[in-house]
């Protein structure tokens, strides 16, 4: 009984803990993004993705992730996937916008690589040359065969998070690993309760992303309570941790022999 309760107050301190760091990363009020509102928060590139221009040979896949804006910040990130084809100058951009009504899936709804909303994206993937070239196919296969693009809810989805990981399990090839402050990525449906994690090479068990776990290479363990992730990747060391995502070794998935990219804005 005592080890049980043990190990529950260990459980809770990992839900709970990360939370406060990242409260005490970020203080609310001291960064002036906090006067930022929906309209004037800037969105303009990050330099983050490269120049599509100085890449116009070869193809390029990636996948992003930004703090969402506001309050919402301190638990959950918004992602997306940009790609472009070998002989192309531009990328194009999918991601889930709940506002608005209709089909939350926008295309080209922001900048590749633009700030959301005043957050600045991270790199989840990044695939150039010939294997991103044999991405793409199926990752605009995925787009269209994504089963909730007329619903959306924030908590516990299907959100953005829930798009990207429908994304992952269709490509495995993409190589994702969405971070555990991905709320909504675990999302299935009552009546699908089991299938492939969102890097499409392991296993997960959730019920409306509330009640869970997932067992992969990419993902390592995972356990999901009431949409909060916890567990350890073994395949880049790190805790896997609500609010803050991961605690460890980076883990951006990246495959490609140069680094070609001057920061400069992106189209």
């Amino acid at each position: 009984m005592k080890k049980g309760r043990t190990i529950l107050l260990g459980l809770l301190a990992m839900l709970v803990l990360p939370f406060g760091i990242s409260l005490a990363e970020d203080p609310p009020g001291s960064k002036a993004k906090e006067k930022y509102t929906w309209r004037n928060a800037p969105r303009h590139s990050s330099g983050v993705a490269p120049d599509p221009r100085a890449l116009k040979d070869q193809a390029v896949v990636m996948v992003l992730a930004a703090n969402t804006f506001g309050w919402r910040g301190y638990f959950a990130v918004h992602p997306w996937i940009i790609y472009k084809r070998a002989g192309e100058t531009s990328y194009t951009r999918y991601d889930v916008v709940g506002w608005g009504g209709g089909n939350v899936v926008r295309q080209n709804y922001a900048l590749p690589d633009g700030l959301w909303f005043g957050s600045e994206p991270q790199i989840l993937v990044e695939q150039r040359g010939d294997k991103a070239g044999e991405l793409i196919p199926k990752v605009e296969a995925a787009i269209k065969s994504y089963p909730f693009a007329r619903t959306y809810r924030s908590y516990p989805g299907p959100n953005s998070n829930t798009f990207v990981a429908h994304i992952g399990r269709e490509v495995p090839g993409l190589d994702l690993d969405m971070p555990a402050n991905a709320i909504g990525k675990d999302y299935r449906e009552i009546t699908n309760p089991v299938g492939l994690s969102s890097s499409g090479q392991g296993v997960q068990a959730n019920i409306l992303g509330m009640f869970g776990f997932s067992v992969g290479l990419e993902e390592g363990i995972e356990l999901n309570l009431l949409g909060l992730n916890v567990g350890i990747d073994f395949n880049r060391p790190a805790l896997r941790l609500p609010s803050i995502g991961r605690l460890g070794m980076d883990n951006s998935g990246q495959a490609y022999s140069e680094d070609v990219g001057d920061g400069n804005p992106v189209n």
